[in-house]
């Protein structure tokens, strides 16, 4: 089964040579992992005090996002039983830990990636709806350097988001996506695609996330917007599924951010270009 999995995907081109990054490159990437397992370590420690709380009753009375009100109140709660209390005080001390290892893994990440030949393809990304600091850096630390892909459907490929084929009687079907790219990465893809469910719009976020940056880098991210925000009201339009619009989505979203990346870095290597 595997075998011919793997000689579909030879055939329909979605398996993608492998890719060896430089020092540098694969340094960063453990960089950005490390602080990927960080944050994923700490939204499992607050489930864990979560299911904690549920178990005993003890329910908050006011929006549970962590913030400072909610850690004020979890400060201030107490258990009868020492026993009990003591689980729970070591529940929010691994939080704490957790949230500390957080915040330094992202000083030094954000303090590394300004020294990275990356980086601006790391900031040309954020011009872009949905695409964030967290996600810029999690797609181009696994990416690596986008000239490698000559096409945009490589990328797709490399995302595992293309349809997969098979022949059935002289004739050709696609089924579900491959699936045989960079998980990682494409978590983050389609996260990002569902951004773009809303109408088309410049928000106060995206605005300062694009300051000082160039021009074609402003512009190219409007046009992805325009483009992926209409082509989800199409689809959704024809009736198709929530999540096969999302994927297809993501697939053109895919594209831009190849163009993005090749855009940026076009621009970062015109000395005469400042900004």
């Amino acid at each position: 089964m595997a075998n011919y999995r793997l000689i579909s995907l030879a055939l329909t081109g979605d398996l993608s040579a492998v890719y060896v990054p430089g020092i540098e490159d694969e340094a960063f990437r453990d960089l950005a992992r490390a602080w990927a397992s960080a944050r994923d370590d700490l939204r499992h420690a607050r489930q864990r005090l979560k299911s904690f709380l549920l178990v005993h009753g003890v329910h908050y009375v006011g929006r549970a996002d962590w913030g400072p009100a909610h850690r004020r109140w979890l400060s201030k709660y107490s258990f009868e039983s020492p026993w009990r209390q003591l689980a729970f005080d070591e529940h929010r001390r691994t939080i704490e830990d957790r949230q500390a290892q957080c915040e330094r893994l992202e000083s030094a990440l954000k303090e590394a990636v300004t020294e990275w030949r990356l980086y601006p393809v790391v900031e040309a990304l954020q011009a872009m709806r949905g695409i964030q600091f967290i996600t810029a850096v999690g797609l181009i630390s696994e990416l690596g350097d986008l000239t490698r892909f000559e096409h945009p459907r490589q990328l797709m490929s490399w995302f595992g988001i293309t349809p997969s084929e098979y022949s059935s009687g002289g004739s050709r079907h696609q089924g579900s996506i491959t699936k045989a790219g960079n998980s990682y990465a494409r978590k983050l893809l389609v996260e990002a695609a569902w951004s773009y469910r809303h109408p088309a719009r410049i928000s106060p976020a995206i605005q300062k996330r694009q300051e000082n940056l160039p021009r074609p880098v402003i512009d190219r991210a409007w046009d992805a917007q325009l483009r992926l925000c209409k082509r989800y009201r199409k689809l959704q339009a024809k009736g198709k599924n929530v999540n096969i619009t999302i994927v297809a989505v993501a697939r053109e979203l895919a594209g831009f951010i190849w163009d993005m990346g090749r855009i940026a870095m076009s621009v970062a290597q015109q000395p005469q270009c400042h900004k």
